[in-house]
């Protein structure tokens, strides 16, 4: 994508099903699992550069001893300073000659040596980068099984509703975050849940001692999750742990945001991407689950694991936009799904260059636009056997062999024409020092067009706000002297924003929504505007579920031909000379590509879940009324 968007977040678990003795025994350290979790963490970095956070919980300690242990780090490379700060004790025990290798030293006296992690990668879309909103969270208790630790990849639209149940129920929640929301609520009930076991075994003569181990083994996870979650409007995938060495794995019932797991007689590992686990754990796919929709996947302390379904679930509306852009593209469907966005797209691109193959280069925007790229030419060139097949039937045997030589060796102009470069941006501070740099942000491969003669196609994977392409990627092509440049995305138009988790949340940042207005204008239907504004003002006290998209009406009037060509008259720069062409992938190519995975409310304004059409109807309200701020 050549637009920076950031997406929140990562999730990765471990539990070790046997003593830490049996890994240094079979592997040869009993730190196995403590390793898989940083290669968990390190290969789903992509999902967050924000922050991290890793906690250990240990079990069997006597009291008086510390048992859950948390570093979090907002440090440019936060994995490695969490992870450097895990290991400081082994190497200032080391120096005292103390043998580090020695599971039962390690057991207790280094804090991370146990059968239970939890580790979080953040790309923070709400609370600024803070380590207060750095994950995981703790609620803390001398109680063990009242203390609970929380981590997640979401984002609850209607925070604030449960921010008012947690104010009836008594409590006084220290800050105004879906983050804090969520601890307490699931908190709240995992206290109801402990006294209601107290009083029943105290009603039944157990000392208060005795009472402690029983509640730890009897308490029932699936239904303080199904309690807890009942009111929450969003997409999660939540992990949490409980101080006693249950955990848990809960996804929405949508099954917006995604949570993978394996298990053997060894480990159990969750995390948010399949083919992360795939390598770190060396397993087939068909071997990594998914945590269905509305499901919680529950591991119990003595190391029995439930599925448990704690949501009714819905249709399935998976993110889409997170197989397009953000996941892995290692994984074997997301993988064949890209190629197959950039298959779709052969017919609309050929018809734009008139089929002329001799006057036309065909490249990508990297890097995660090159798979729909290969997708592309493959199915170019599967257009191109079949013509070749009809220009020699068509010729009859009449044909020398230089013509059959030049019917055969017909192929697309396949180039690499962008090359992204250092992010000098990233280091500027002041706004006009920034945009003038944004323009270097990628360079270009000289020598290939021919001057004012050749068509560039170049596809993206998406294109939102079209920031780059204005102020960087058309400057830098069009310096190649091509006679026109047609910039393909293999994602619809992006025309509402997120509320799920993806850092899209306001209208006048898509550069659909900003071309749709300036239709609007150009044909004189200002009103338009008005009314759209006002229907949404309307319904601003309406319950969520009453709520209606209003903001479709403003497309409603057009063709996407017509947005896509208004797109492309916005973000040519005024300096350059050639032609410029956009070409949006449909939405129901889309579907075709992605079957599994519904979620397509960015394009279509189909929110799965009530909140989302009161997002979208408030920063339409936002926009209007000129206010900078987020619409959640």
């Amino acid at each position: 994508m050549s637009d920076q968007i950031k997406h929140e977040c990562g999730i990765a678990m471990i539990r070790l099903l046997k003593p830490l003795s049996y890994y240094h025994q079979k592997y040869g350290t009993w730190k196995y699992g403590l390793n898989k979790l940083y290669l968990l963490m390190e290969k789903q970095h992509n999902r967050g550069q924000d922050g991290a956070g890793v906690v250990c919980v240990k079990s069997n300690l006597e009291p008086g001893n510390p048992y859950i242990t948390r570093y979090r780090s907002i440090e440019p490379n936060p994995i490695k300073d969490i992870f450097d700060k895990v290991n400081k004790p082994l190497k200032k025990a080391k120096r005292h000659d103390t043998d580090i290798n020695d599971p039962e030293w390690a057991e207790k006296h280094f804090p991370f040596a146990g059968s239970l992690y939890l580790g979080h990668l953040r790309y923070g879309t709400f609370g600024k980068n803070s380590i207060e909103f750095t994950h995981p969270v703790m609620r803390q208790n001398n109680w063990k099984s009242r203390n609970l630790v929380l981590a997640g990849n979401f984002n609850l639209t209607n925070t604030d509703e449960l921010f008012d149940v947690l104010i009836e129920l008594g409590q006084h929640p220290k800050a105004y975050t879906d983050t804090v929301t969520a601890l307490e609520k699931v908190g709240h009930f995992l206290d109801e849940e402990n006294q209601l076991l107290f009083r029943k075994y105290k009603n039944e003569g157990y000392s208060n001692a005795e009472i402690s181990p029983r509640i730890e083994k009897n308490i029932d996870i699936q239904n303080i999750l199904e309690r807890a979650s009942k009111d929450w409007d969003g997409g999660y995938a939540m992990a949490g742990l409980i101080g006693h060495g249950d955990s848990f794995v809960v996804r929405d019932p949508w099954g917006i945001r995604p949570a993978h797991y394996y298990y053997d007689d060894e480990i159990v590992v969750v995390a948010s991407e399949r083919p992360v686990i795939q390598t770190v754990m060396n397993v087939h796919a068909d071997l990594v689950k998914e945590v269905a929709p509305g499901e919680a996947l529950v591991i119990k302390n003595n190391g029995e694991i439930q599925r448990d379904m704690i949501r009714v679930p819905h249709k399935r509306k998976s993110c889409s936009f997170e197989r397009i852009y953000f996941s892995r593209g290692s994984d074997r469907s997301i993988y064949q799904e890209r190629k197959e966005l950039g298959r779709l797209l052969t017919q609309p691109v050929l018809e734009a260059v008139d089929f002329d193959f001799e006057n036309t280069v065909f490249s990508y925007i990297p890097n995660t636009a090159e798979t729909a790229f290969f997708g592309m030419v493959e199915g170019i060139r599967n257009y191109l056997v079949d013509w070749k097949i009809e220009q020699i039937k068509a010729k009859n045997g009449s044909l020398d062999d230089k013509a059959i030589k030049d019917i055969l060796s017909m192929e697309p102009r396949v180039e690499k024409i962008a090359v992204k470069d250092v992010k000098l941006r990233t280091f500027i501070a002041d706004d006009a020092s920034r945009d003038d740099l944004v323009a270097h942000v990628y360079d270009v491969t000289y020598g290939i067009i021919n001057n004012h003669k050749d068509t560039l196609v170049i596809i993206d994977d998406s294109i939102v706000r079209g920031t780059t392409l204005k102020n960087s990627i058309l400057k830098i092509l069009d310096r190649l002297n091509p006679k026109k440049i047609i910039v393909i995305s293999s994602a619809p138009q992006i025309r509402y924003p997120d509320c799920y988790g993806i850092d899209m949340a306001r209208l006048d940042k898509f550069i659909a929504f900003s071309a749709a207005i300036e239709l609007v204008k150009d044909n004189g239907m200002e009103s338009l505007i008005q009314d759209v504004y006002k229907k949404c003002k309307d319904q601003e006290n309406l319950p969520k579920e009453e709520m209606v998209n209003y903001v479709r009406e403003i497309y409603k009037p057009f063709t996407t031909e017509q947005i896509s060509a208004k797109i492309a008259e916005l973000l040519k720069p005024e300096d350059c000379r050639a032609e410029v062409e956009i070409i949006y992938q449909s939405v129901e190519n889309l579907h075709k590509a992605c079957p599994n995975d519904l979620g397509d409310w960015y394009f279509t304004g189909n929110y799965p879940t009530p909140g989302g059409n009161r997002v979208v109807n408030s920063s339409f309200i936002n926009y209007v009324e000129g206010k900078d701020e987020r619409a959640y």
